[in-house]
């Protein structure tokens, strides 16, 4: 054994790989660079020639942020120079597949040299706040302590940070300067902690603002911002929505805030505010310009003052008041407008809201809080303000990923506006740079495979469908041929389809955190008729059954149903870093023992369990419903439902649950074909690419601007130790923290990854969050996977809407 470890270290640590040409841009100019990646001591080196010396090389550790654009092959590497300044280089690779391929030698490179893990966990602070175009008080710390009424949380955890802070205002008074300095005073006094602002977006009076950590500063990329206004003739700003979009290294974050239209008589004019933000905020990825916001993003949080009230007449104003004094909240919510519209599919469709325990946020007496101001006189007569739930935070996350709300309530001692402060923490599963730990040589391209999906269309058009499938595990959206189209006795139109997906990489770990977005489109005028979303998670074992709700601009337009299944390379089971083969014979065949022997293991799995209606079962298992606490049976496809992103997610598994892979079966009866080896493609050996096409488009936009896309941690911000989750997910790790070089060769057992043992998992909060966990409830039981929604027993054509005003339909739409 040692003399097979000897060998390989030799092999592994004393190559390098040539990956080049790739073009180098420098102020608008072209050229052709070679770069040369040293595991062994951790540097990347750049040069003009193949052969000639090496112009200059970068250790690990300097090594901040990797930026890749989502428009077309092109990496910009961010490296620290001298006095802490940065230096950008750009580079455009021939496709996708070798820049990912790159990506990935780096954060090998940096795995071998670092310590300390990327986070697979991070906790994020939501506020919502109408000031009443008041000044603030002097202290707001019970706002970001989330102390109060609801769900509040542990006092041990009030001075624990949170990795993100998000803060929404309307009425807000303070300029946006002013406004920043005081939350940065009042995390700096409650944390000790100088956060970083990330970004910041006004309308008006209406704002959004993020904070975040300072270690966090080169993992937030792809910022983006944008507003819509829908007040008066849709050109005034009092009311309408900012919002803001980023990366957080390979998780994307969506977040709306939002101030709809006042008054409690006006719940269908809030409807169509909402549709019109849907329709016209512009955040996140655009190539998914077919999708809207609620779409783009892994997780999507909507806050803000939305103005649903209690709908009851306001005769009853002193009997609400009592029930309040009561604590008789449901009483109370069961007439929340809110509430009502969303149970009825009207808004906010398929978006979750934790249990309110705390009263109505809105209409209190200025400076205190035992008093419900419901009455106010104008020259009209008396106006009345019925106590309601005006304040609100909802969120919305793909399927099948790790999200969890820790806390959901409002403050009792910041008076200064007629609305008290909501506060919303959120425990949030995200994922970094995918690193294989396959051999990338003689392996084939897998494949993903979607059969006998038939949708059914809420519409009677007559024209022929298609669906395009996007997804970043893909090198570029992918057009299915037209469907076959059938009548349906309810009216409604059945369309049958097919389609064999190639994703860049073929790794069943880097493809079970995958996510394909799926829209149904006409031929005719490339319109949209539906999207959904898949999580490649539900197909974990074998084929497996899904069932996805369409939805467009807010609004159901039909169901999804077909089997999904990963098809995968079938070579050889060997693992090696970049570097060339060893062809040992007595080594090939020890490998291929050792991973036939321990190369499966046992999956794990989280799932969150309300996403667009989406259900999941595996053939010839009986489906009995899923809850947050059950053990997953042998054979199931990963039986659950719920959300996350496609860059490179790796989600979060706080529990394992073990399969009985002879157990499972193809729908032919036979053994299911097991995940061997599945790659991504060959990179090439040392000293040369691989010889893939390269994408047209790549060449023709590789001047595009970047967009950030993840990033490593400066070494000076990292955080003390943490305590490890209970049950830490095997994944790969970043850090930049500088570590002496070693001292003779490295033993191949610290990097083989049979005998590799990885440093826990750290959480990003300190020990006392820990204690908080060990205490969580579990998730209540949701919908049953795989169990067909209710239609409406008349169905009507989605376009034909009444709730929307002609300005804001498509020329196709007509209002009633």
């Amino acid at each position: 054994t040692k003399l097979l470890y000897s060998i390989e270290d030799k092999v592994m640590f004393n190559t390098f790989l040539n990956l080049g040409p790739v073009k180098s841009e420098l102020l608008g100019l072209t050229n052709k660079m070679f770069i040369k990646v040293d595991v062994e001591t951790g540097k990347i080196y750049f040069k003009k020639y193949k052969d000639g010396p090496e112009d200059k090389y970068f250790v690990h550790n300097k090594i901040l942020q990797l930026v890749k654009s989502q428009k077309v092959a092109k990496l910009v590497i961010v490296v620290e120079t001298e006095k802490e300044k940065t230096l950008r280089k750009e580079f455009v690779f021939d496709d996708t597949k070798k820049r990912e391929g790159f990506c990935q030698l780096l954060q090998q490179m940096k795995n071998k040299h670092s310590d300390k893990p990327e986070p697979d966990m991070i906790t994020v602070f939501v506020g919502t706040w109408n000031m009443g175009n008041a000044s603030p008080p002097h202290s707001i710390a019970s706002w970001f302590q989330c102390k109060g009424q609801g769900k509040t949380r542990d006092d041990t955890a009030d001075h624990i940070p949170h990795d993100i802070y998000v803060i929404g205002t309307q009425e807000d008074p303070l300029g946006e300067k002013e406004w920043i300095d005081t939350l940065k005073s009042a995390l700096r006094g409650t944390t000790n902690i100088s956060f970083k602002q990330v970004t910041i977006q006004t309308l008006w009076n209406i704002r959004i603002v993020v904070l975040a950590k300072p270690e966090h500063e080169n993992r937030i990329s792809h910022i983006f911002s944008d507003s819509v206004k829908t007040g008066i003739a849709n050109a005034l700003g009092n009311k309408g929505a900012v919002g803001v979009s980023f990366m957080f290294n390979g998780t994307s974050f969506g977040f709306v805030n939002s101030h709809l239209t006042s008054g409690s008589e006006k719940k269908l004019r809030r409807n169509q505010n909402y549709v019109s933000i849907l329709r016209f905020l512009n955040l996140g990825d655009k190539k998914l310009n077919p999708f809207d916001i609620t779409h783009r993003f892994t997780h999507l949080f909507w806050l803000g003052d939305l103005n649903y009230r209690i709908e009851l007449p306001s005769t009853e104003a002193e009997s609400i008041v009592t029930k309040i004094k009561q604590q008789q909240y449901q009483e109370l919510l069961c007439r929340d407008q809110l509430t009502i519209e969303k149970g009825e599919g009207k808004v906010f469709l398929h978006y979750d809201e934790e249990e309110i325990t705390f009263a109505p946020t809105y209409r209190f007496e200025r400076d205190t809080r035992e008093k419900y101001a419901y009455t106010k006189a104008k020259a009209t007569g008396t106006k009345y303000n019925l106590p309601s739930w005006c304040d609100r935070v909802l969120r919305r996350s793909y399927p099948l990923v790790h999200v969890f709300c820790q806390s959901y309530g409002c403050t009792n001692d910041i008076m200064t506006s007629d609305h008290s402060p909501v506060f919303s923490t959120f425990e949030v599963g995200v994922s970094s740079q995918f690193v294989s730990k396959h051999d990338p040589n003689s392996v084939s391209q897998g494949g993903i495979k979607f059969m006998n999906c038939v949708a059914t269309l809420m519409t009677k058009s007559k024209t022929k469908f298609f669906i395009e499938y996007h997804s970043s595990c893909l090198e570029k959206f992918v057009k299915s041929s037209e469907g076959e189209n059938q009548d349906h006795s309810d009216g409604n139109i059945k369309v049958r389809f097919g389609n064999q997906l190639v994703p860049i990489i073929s790794d069943p770990e880097y493809l079970l955190d995958q996510h394909i977005l799926l829209c149904v489109k006409s031929t005719d005028c490339d319109e949209s008729y539906g999207e959904g979303c898949v999580a490649l998670r539900a197909a974990e074992s074998s084929y497996t059954e899904f069932q996805v709700t369409l939805t467009h601009h807010g609004e159901r337009t039909g169901t999804l149903t077909g089997g999904v299944q990963l098809r995968t390379s079938g070579g050889k089971q060997t693992e090696k870093l970049y570097g060339e083969r060893l062809r040992t014979n007595v080594i090939d065949i020890w490998l291929f023992l050792l991973f036939n022997r321990f190369a499966f293991p046992h999956p794990t799995d989280i799932t969150n369990p309300s996403y667009m209606g989406v259900g999941y079962k595996s053939v010839g298992v009986t489906d009995r419903g899923w809850s947050y606490s059950m053990s997953l049976r042998s054979g199931s496809g990963g039986g659950g439902v719920g959300g996350h992103g496609g860059k490179d997610q790796t989600p979060i598994f706080p529990r394992k649950t073990v399969y009985d892979h002879s157990a499972v079966r193809s729908p032919t009866g036979k053994p299911a074909e097991m995940f061997d080896n599945p790659l991504y493609g060959s990179m090439g050996k040392s000293g040369g690419g691989a010889k893939d096409s390269p994408d047209p488009q790549s060449s023709k936009d590789h001047l595009t601007a970047p967009d950030p896309y993840f990033s490593f941690p400066k070494p000076s911000d990292q955080d003390p130790d943490r305590p490890p989750v209970p049950t830490p997910r095997n994944r790969s790790y970043t850090c930049s923290e500088t570590k002496p070089p070693s001292s003779g060769p490295t033993s191949f057992t610290s990097l083989h990854p049979l005998a590799y043992t990885k440093n826990p998992v750290k959480p990003s909060r300190s020990e006392g969050g820990m204690v908080l966990m060990a205490n969580k409830p579990p998730l209540p039981m949701k919908s049953r996977p795989g169990q067909a929604e209710a239609t409406p027993t008349k169905p009507r054509d989605y376009r034909d809407s009444s709730e929307l005003p002609s300005k804001l339909l498509t020329p196709r739409l007509t209002s009633h």
